[in-house]
């Protein structure tokens, strides 16, 4: 029987090259080992918790995490404190390793936020949200932002996002930074992804040019 749908914050985070030559499977082990790690503690500074939270689902070279549709986890908190403590604990990850082996064991990482009804079978969640946040996140001018600058953390929220969040400027956001580069179909649907920069000083340039 189909399962009823469900409300859900969705976060996913998917870590760049991480097919690359130099990622071996020791490599392979370790990122996810502190992706995992960065995960949680960046979570528990915006005082989301298991209490809050579907179990965690593995994506290979990232993560998705389905957060619960409650008071004391508004979705301002995902972007005006735990993007930028991610990228925080991020760009501190990347400066404690030594510069022969950042090619390698160096991290940065793409990051989604959307919301909407999803489906769990038991085996996995399902639906057309998380395709929607799955397609943004893979997306080619998402990627090519993050290849453009230097930052640890590239993001991108949905339309959903940007109109019901971003744009109201709560504290910590600011929806000038947000930059509407992110354009694709999902199941006959025009959607949108406005690209995100913490910590830059500009909106980033690949945006302007999309």
């Amino acid at each position: 029987m189909l399962s009823l749908p469900v409300h859900r914050s969705i976060l996913a985070i998917d870590i760049e090259k991480s097919t690359s030559p130099l990622r071996t499977n020791p490599v392979k082990v370790e990122l996810r080992s502190q992706i995992y790690r960065l995960l949680d503690e960046a979570l528990a500074t915006a005082g989301i918790d298991a209490r809050h939270l579907d179990p965690i689902e593995d994506r290979g070279d990232g993560v998705l995490a389905l957060i619960h549709p409650v008071d004391e986890v508004p979705k301002t908190l995902l972007l005006s404190c735990f993007v930028p403590e991610l990228a925080r604990l991020l760009a501190q990850y990347n400066l404690g390793i030594p510069p022969v082996d950042r090619p390698s064991l160096g991290m940065r990482v793409r990051v989604v936020v959307h919301a909407g009804e999803v489906h769990c079978d038991g085996r996995g969640y399902c639906g057309e949200e998380l395709d929607v946040a799955c397609r943004l996140l893979d997306a080619k001018p998402f990627k090519k932002c993050l290849a453009e600058t230097d930052a640890p953390l590239v993001l991108v929220v949905s339309e959903d996002i940007y109109w019901a969040i971003v744009r109201h400027d709560y504290a910590g956001i600011r929806g000038a930074e947000f930059l509407p580069v992110v354009r694709l179909r999902v199941s006959g649907r025009r959607r949108l992804g406005y690209v995100h920069v913490p910590g830059a000083s500009q909106p980033v340039e690949c945006a302007t040019a999309a």
